[in-house]
């Protein structure tokens, strides 16, 4: 997901995937942190995708394209959208998928969005609640936001790592608190309860699994709520 002065939450949360850390990030995330602090197997997100992603998919919060590449789309000729606020995470995830011809869509999730385009049958938002500022409620505006991109009968999925109502390690409490303090995560008092009713809240049907600290979700039936 840049924008906005250093000091700005959204900014903070979003300005650390430069071209540097994105190099990293398969390695330090998905391949350490993923199965070893956060007790979530990146594998386990993956298979998310696998059974979500439809051919005609929008990733929001796009990181390098990881799961994109390696997912199995239901069609070989899948339409893909991208969609986040860091110019240098669409840049790696657009390389890394070039084969599918992305759509690309720089665009802060917090604020309405003036997208152009016909609706998608899935949306994922995958480890880009923790990175936004506020609690669940103010954060989950993502939703509504990307409810008139999805549709009516698509689904929203993803994954978002809790400090809530899961269990953490040391380790992974350690890391949280570090996170916190930069700006990188803002989860201190992200729940599982508080994921749940906002999702409600918006669509009719809700299914979340906890993976250690990580909640992966599905999402579908957006109510009258859900599309305000």
């Amino acid at each position: 997901m840049a924008r906005g002065p250093a000091d700005d939450p959204v900014h903070a949360g979003q300005a650390i995937y430069s071209p540097t850390t994105l190099a990293i990030y398969d390695l330090v995330v998905l391949g350490i942190s993923n199965p070893l602090i956060w007790r979530c197997p990146t594998r386990r997100i993956l298979a998310l995708y696998d059974r979500h992603a439809s051919d005609d998919h929008l990733d929001v919060g796009v990181g390098t394209g990881w799961y994109l590449d390696r997912c199995r789309f239901p069609s070989t000729t899948p339409r893909v959208g991208l969609l986040d606020l860091n110019r240098s995470s669409l840049d790696a995830a657009s390389r890394r998928i070039a084969r599918y011809r992305p759509e690309v869509f720089q665009a802060d999730v917090l604020q309405p969005l003036t997208v152009q385009t016909a609706p998608f049958r899935s949306i994922a938002l995958t480890y880009l609640l923790h990175c936004l500022p506020g609690a669940i409620e103010q954060k989950a505006v993502a939703f509504d936001h990307v409810a008139p991109m999805l549709h009516r009968d698509g689904v929203v999925f993803g994954a978002t790592i809790l400090s809530e109502g899961v269990h953490r390690s040391a380790a992974a409490r350690a890391l949280m608190r570090t996170y916190n303090r930069k700006g990188v995560f803002s989860n201190v008092a992200d729940s599982v309860t508080a994921l749940d009713a906002a999702l409600k809240r918006r669509f009719a049907s809700v299914e979340i699994e906890l993976v250690g600290c990580v909640a992966l979700f599905t999402a579908s039936g957006v109510t009258a709520s859900g599309r305000a």
